[in-house]
């Protein structure tokens, strides 16, 4: 387990997973704002292989498993993505929620949890959102969350949005 709130479990993927991020990937609505469309069954499981144990290069950082505490349902996938941005490393807050389950706010909770954790356990000091124009629910959440816009940015995936947000250092 990475993280727990209220109503989630954030933890690694792992294989079992494949079929429902598979059904996520796969879906034009769950991807029409990420710049490389839906996903094949093979991509999906190249994405899952590639997060098992966390990113590859920054093993804290990854995508995670995002399960319902109550019933055990993955109801998605959210986490931490470094990149490097002109010229600048960043980590992004990443979240995706089964549409099934849009407007319950768990993007928000996740999200909220994510950033206790990049600033509690990982001390960072900053983080961004990557929102592709037009994606009103996930400027909402990262503005929910105490993200402000910062730029428009463009790259080889087209032009974006970039929210961030400064973290204060723990308490002592």
């Amino acid at each position: 387990m990475i993280l727990a709130t209220e109503r989630l479990v954030l933890r690694h993927l792992e294989a079992d997973d494949l079929a429902a991020l598979y059904a996520l990937y796969r879906d034009p609505e769950m991807r029409e704002f990420y710049p490389d469309g839906t996903r094949t069954l093979a991509q999906t499981k190249q994405e899952l292989d590639w997060f098992v144990d966390g990113h590859p290069h920054h093993p804290a950082l990854g995508l995670w498993a995002t399960i319902e505490r109550s019933s055990g349902s993955f109801l998605g996938r959210c986490g931490l993505l470094p990149w490097q941005i002109d010229g600048a490393s960043e980590v992004e807050l990443a979240f995706m929620i089964d549409k099934r389950r849009w407007r319950e706010g768990l993007a928000t909770e996740a999200a909220r949890g994510i950033i206790q954790y990049a600033q509690d356990e990982l001390q960072l000091q900053r983080l961004i959102c990557i929102v592709m124009p037009g994606n009103e629910a996930s400027a909402g959440v990262a503005t929910r969350v105490g993200m402000r816009f910062e730029r428009e940015y463009s790259d080889e995936f087209g032009p974006s949005h970039i929210y961030s947000l400064r973290l204060e250092p723990p308490a002592a």
